[in-house]
């Protein structure tokens, strides 16, 4: 009877002691006597007690590692630059991953110090920015060459964040700020060039339109001119052309009065004048007709 009570005892410790569960997506490392047994998969697993323990446990997720890095430029610019590195623990290499590390992320930030402090200050500043995925490559491909025989998979390095100094940010927000005023300065004043140029066809072209209006007009009146005159001579065979010219300039200059005196915005001044006057405007108009003919014909005679 005590002994079976000593094996129920016996039977319980081990029971409590011995059972344990490794939750998915991790595995746990069993040591007998202190030396590796097994690796213990997700799900419910046994160990002897005393004999046997649970010596680590690994996670095979995806983890990841940030490593900020101080560094210079080419153009002796100092940075912080801020490395991402995601690496998991390979399913067939757990035993390497937990024995041959004591720290896998100091050895990773180790090398990617080593990486990017070589890589860095061969590049000049405003080529850093696009050269990141670069750096990022570089680091993938040295980290992976490197951890794969520790147990640890590199799945992906990137550079997350270029800072550069404070002094430095503000220069070249300045630079920055000043080269799109200088754009907008030559778009506004190119603006400012068409915008005159279409102005002056414009006015060119209105400029042209009018002269072709006067020139209408004219010849319109010269035309009506020379009708009245046809007239005049058909109903008064009489009159020679002397009389018919005052006779049109004297219906002209009472059409002219008509006409300023129709319009109620328009001040006009009159000064003492005599309808008279029309037969001086008359003379001198002949006195230039003849003078015009005689200077045509002159150079005939020579």
């Amino acid at each position: 009877m005590e002994l079976l009570i000593m094996l129920s005892i016996v039977l319980g410790i081990i029971l409590l002691f011995g059972i344990f569960v490794v939750q998915q997506q991790n595995v746990a490392v069993i040591e007998r006597l202190g030396k590796f047994a097994r690796i213990a998969y997700p799900g419910l697993n046994f160990i002897i007690p005393i004999i046997e323990r649970k010596a680590d446990f690994l996670s095979l997720r995806i983890q990841q590692l940030d490593v900020p890095v101080e560094t210079k430029t080419q153009d002796n610019v100092f940075v912080k630059i801020k490395v991402a590195v995601q690496f998991q623990v390979m399913e067939g290499k757990i035993y390497e991953a937990c024995y041959k590390l004591f720290s896998p992320a100091e050895q990773i930030e180790a090398f990617v110090f080593d990486v990017v402090r070589a890589k860095v200050p061969n590049i000049d500043l405003d080529d850093l920015f696009a050269k990141k995925d670069e750096i990022a490559e570089n680091v993938k491909n040295e980290l992976s060459e490197i951890m794969e025989s520790f147990g640890y998979e590199i799945i992906k390095a990137l550079v997350t964040d270029i800072e550069p100094n404070e002094n430095v940010k503000n220069a070249m927000n300045e630079i920055n700020t000043a080269q799109r005023l200088r754009v907008a300065a030559n778009e506004r004043a190119e603006a400012e060039k068409i915008i005159r140029v279409k102005q002056a066809e414009g006015e060119a072209e209105a400029n042209i339109l009018h002269g072709q209006g006067i020139a209408g007009q004219r010849k319109a009146i010269i035309e009506g001119l020379g009708g009245s005159l046809e007239e005049l001579k058909k109903n008064s065979p009489d009159l020679d052309s002397t009389n018919i010219m005052s006779t049109i300039l004297a219906i002209q200059y009472f059409d002219m009065l008509r006409e300023i005196g129709a319009d109620s915005k328009t001040n006009t001044l009159f000064v003492s004048h005599s309808p008279n006057q029309a037969i001086n405007i008359r003379d001198q108009m002949l006195e230039s007709i003849l003078a015009a003919n005689y200077a045509i014909d002159k150079p005939k005679k020579k």
